[in-house]
């Protein structure tokens, strides 16, 4: 049998850096091979995070921090091809997601950097990228993409279930025995928590959740966040750091608020605004699948977890694949899709016009 290879390279809403998996479609169902992370760099990081927001000479910084995502991604990939033993001619495609730097569908448009031209001649392997844009075109949100795969990954005939992300940005697939699918972002998941965390303690996390822990939710507070109407919109429904960025959090402070106790409050916040998505939306689901960083705040898992009672609340390791791989298995898949011209979007999830073969796709 001839091997199906493909890497899928994920950057996300974090910030953190770039995750690339080796995984073999060749029995369908994906088998990770080989997994390789690579942080960004410091000046990396601010840079992203000020494309979140206009400002001055954007165009070039952008084609800018685009080229040097490319250079990483590379990196990325080479280390990943290493820890495998597989030579890059062995495969078929990388699928790429980018750096999201805005995401504005209710304008029409989604804009995802990483010049993905560049990264073919780097590695001299085909690139499919730019997923989003055309689900956009299609009248979708471009957003959430994972829910396809979390259904063909997750799903059962035999119960309910959710298959959720703890990104910078939480999202969460609901994949019922009978019926269409549904996904959605419910809301912030680890951006503001590291937000807070690298002005206060000057980490890029709260490792483990400690210092949340430790602290007491501001009622007041949280009832001020949970008023933000986007909470209240119905499915189909994205965001990102164009919504929740320092500028919302510092809307809805007054001033002399312990640190530690606003910590606890964004921990409430992701695992209330998940909760309560799941409550109006999510029906009868029987276990909830979680994958991504957020993943790693112990903290965040447990109050998850009090919240989804009775449900059973896990790992996706627990289904065969590591929390920290799930994303960027995503996006082998959907460059797999896009060559084999199969849809990569759910219609139910983004409220595009139908399903759409998604990527652009650059030659070796």
């Amino acid at each position: 049998m001839t091997r199906e290879i493909f890497v899928g390279l994920m950057s996300g809403t974090s910030l953190d850096g770039v995750d690339a998996v080796l995984a073999d479609f060749s029995a369908g169902r994906p088998r990770p091979l080989a997994h390789a992370s690579l942080a960004f760099d410091a000046a990396l990081k601010r840079e992203l995070l000020a494309l979140n927001a206009p400002g001055e000479n954007e165009i070039e910084r952008a084609a800018l921090a685009g080229n040097t995502l490319a250079k990483s991604y590379a990196a990325a990939v080479a280390a990943v091809l290493a820890r495998s033993g597989a030579s890059a001619g062995e495969i078929r495609a990388i699928g790429c997601h980018g750096q999201t730097v805005r995401h504005r569908p209710d304008r029409g448009y989604t804009t995802q950097i990483g010049n993905a031209a560049l990264l073919a001649e780097l590695t001299g392997i085909r690139v499919v990228a730019d997923f989003r844009s055309r689900d956009v075109a299609a009248g979708g949100q471009g957003a959430p993409l994972a829910p396809a795969f979390h259904a063909a990954m997750f799903a059962d005939a035999a119960e309910d279930r959710i298959g959720f992300n703890l990104g910078g940005i939480a999202n969460l697939s609901f994949l019922p025995r009978r019926g269409e699918v549904i996904g959605f972002d419910s809301g912030p998941g680890n951006c503001l928590l590291d937000l807070w965390a690298m002005q206060h303690l000057g980490k890029a996390h709260d490792e483990g959740g400690a210092w949340a822990a430790g602290g007491q939710v501001i009622p007041a507070l949280l009832a001020r966040m949970l008023e933000d109407p986007y909470f209240a919109v119905a499915p189909p429904k994205s965001t990102g750091r164009d919504l929740f960025n320092a500028a919302w959090l510092a809307q809805k402070l007054t001033g002399g608020e312990d640190p530690q106790a606003v910590q606890a409050t964004l921990l409430e916040l992701t695992a209330r605004s998940f909760s309560d998505a799941v409550t109006r939306h999510c029906p009868g689901a029987r276990r909830l699948i979680a994958c991504g960083g957020g993943t790693k705040n112990g903290a965040l898992m447990r109050r998850l977890a009090e919240l989804a009672a009775p449900a059973a609340l896990e790992p996706s390791d627990r289904h065969g694949i590591d929390p920290q791989q799930v994303e960027a298995v995503a996006f082998a898949w959907l460059a797999k899709q896009a060559l084999d011209a199969k849809a990569g979007n759910l219609a139910s999830v983004t409220g595009a016009h139908g399903p759409r073969v998604l990527g652009a796709i650059y030659p070796a």
